[in-house]
């Protein structure tokens, strides 16, 4: 039985973090009273399939996290969206979509997601996109006669666009993983001068699959907003400016709501698929430009400031403390024979790469009721990548199917973080079972992309090969 031990250290993670306990420390703590399990045992002559000298990494483990180039995009990124959302631009970008689309049928729905698209571009946090939108579009829609099930899930659907619209923190995050799991993958396989993907590499995979999600969101809304006009009916647009309090003209205000975030995320992006720029140094741009906005539009002082500051450093605390969890449990798990015991499992798994990879997207899954993406980044996908990556799948295209199966997982009922995230803020007149149905045709979209990239997956890779 000692020798499933890394399945047991696997699963005394979950039910730990399940308890609420900070992450990090669940992480760090459960590898060390496993490692310290192990020791104890070995002392006293019973063989644990320990191997302690895993644990002589852990320093360089850590000097390599820290002085990790691509990490550096992280608190850069951060800053950018919390700028654009404590600054109000997030909220007069808004209006202007509203303004320029809410008088057709289902407009205010399709100014939603728009948005919602353009905050996950900037923002790239799930939960802060929810919460972004739930606040300043949920009310507006119910008072213009939206359905609660159609309002609430398409604020549900757009938020977790954070995770796939590069360029989410969920793709940074991700891609570095996931290029040391394919040097490890060649590595195994006797390849020495191993090829490398680059977290630009994933961003350009994730935009063709996030711009038909987008496309698919809101041709759902149009049609239902056609065949049954009462749940999204359209809305006076001299009535909705006086609503939002706007006295200039409509131009006036999309030229100074709509086209300089535009200009913004089309510069970071834009110097990324480009190549003018790795996405450390677009982060940097994107930083910087976030802040000339917020300067301009004069929505920015010591105050507002210091909260930005202050919440892009408990985020980026956050991610680095969950990093370096995660390398202790990860080098614990390897210790106990790990990877030899998941090789193994997937080796005897019917169906071959394929069944292997169903298993593994299941579990992913499931996992995403109870963990966060950046947990199941670190811990889950370093375990799983390497192995997945040497049966011979496409990297990029690995890592797009991870970021989509999320967001999916986090849309689904009775779990979704999304779900979570918008009931904290929606009125108490909206019920939770209003935001379960509202969430479901957008749940089977999701899976709809998801068959498409498992049968195409030039969706994912064309783009990234080409350029």
């Amino acid at each position: 039985m000692l020798e499933l031990m890394p399945l047991a250290l696997f699963a005394v993670i979950c039910l730990v973090l399940m308890t609420g306990y900070p992450v990090a420390l669940s992480l760090a703590g459960t590898a060390l009273a496993f490692a310290g399990l192990g020791v104890g045992l070995q002392s006293l002559g019973i063989d644990a399939h320990f191997d302690g000298s895993f644990l002589a990494a852990f320093p360089n483990r850590l000097y390599g996290i820290m002085t990790n180039q691509t990490l550096l995009a992280v608190p850069l990124f951060v800053l950018m969206g919390v700028l654009l959302e404590k600054s109000k631009v997030a909220e007069i970008l808004l209006d202007a979509m509203a303004l320029l689309f809410g008088s057709l049928r289902g407009g205010l729905g399709i100014s939603v997601t728009l948005v919602g698209m353009l905050l996950a571009a900037s923002t790239g946090i799930v939960g802060a996109t929810v919460v972004t939108m739930g606040l300043l579009s949920l009310p507006t829609m119910l008072k213009r006669g939206y359905s609660m099930s159609l309002a609430t899930g398409t604020i549900c659907a757009t938020g977790t666009l954070g995770q796939i619209i590069p360029p989410s923190i969920a793709l940074v995050l991700l891609g570095d993983v996931l290029s040391s799991a394919y040097q490890q993958a060649q590595l195994s396989m006797g390849i020495f001068s191993p090829k490398t993907v680059s977290v630009g590499d994933l961003f350009m995979g994730a935009l063709v699959p996030g711009l038909i999600l987008v496309t698919l969101y809101i041709a759902y809304v149009a049609i239902i907003a056609w065949l049954k006009p009462e749940i999204a009916p359209p809305a006076n647009r001299d009535e909705l400016m006086n609503e939002l309090g706007h006295k200039s003209g409509l131009g006036t205000l999309l030229l100074k709501g709509l086209i300089p975030p535009i200009l913004l995320i089309v510069a970071v992006l834009g110097s990324i698929l480009g190549g003018f720029a790795t996405p450390t140094e677009a982060s940097a741009v994107g930083a910087f430009g976030a802040l000339i906005l917020a300067l301009a539009y004069r929505k920015l002082d010591f105050a507002t400031l210091k909260d930005a500051l202050t919440s892009t450093t408990r985020v980026t605390s956050m991610v680095f403390l969950i990093l370096i969890g995660a390398a202790l449990f990860s080098l614990v798990f390897r210790a106990y024979g790990g990877e030899e015991l998941i090789q193994e499992l997937f080796d005897h798994m019917p169906g071959g790469v394929v069944g292997a990879t169903l298993i593994v997207m299941l579990v992913i899954f499931l996992l995403g009721f109870i963990l966060d993406f950046i947990e199941i980044t670190f811990v889950v996908v370093p375990i799983i990548g390497p192995i997945l990556l040497a049966m011979g799948l496409d990297p990029i295209w690995l890592g797009i199917m991870i970021a989509i199966n999320l967001q999916t997982s986090f849309l689904t009922p009775p779990f979704g973080f999304a779900l979570f995230y918008l009931r904290g803020v929606a009125p108490a007149s909206v019920p939770t079972t209003a935001i379960y149905r509202g969430v479901i045709p957008f749940i089977l979209l999701q899976l709809a992309m998801l068959l498409a990239l498992a049968f195409f997956p030039g969706l994912a890779t064309w783009l990234p090969n080409n350029f």
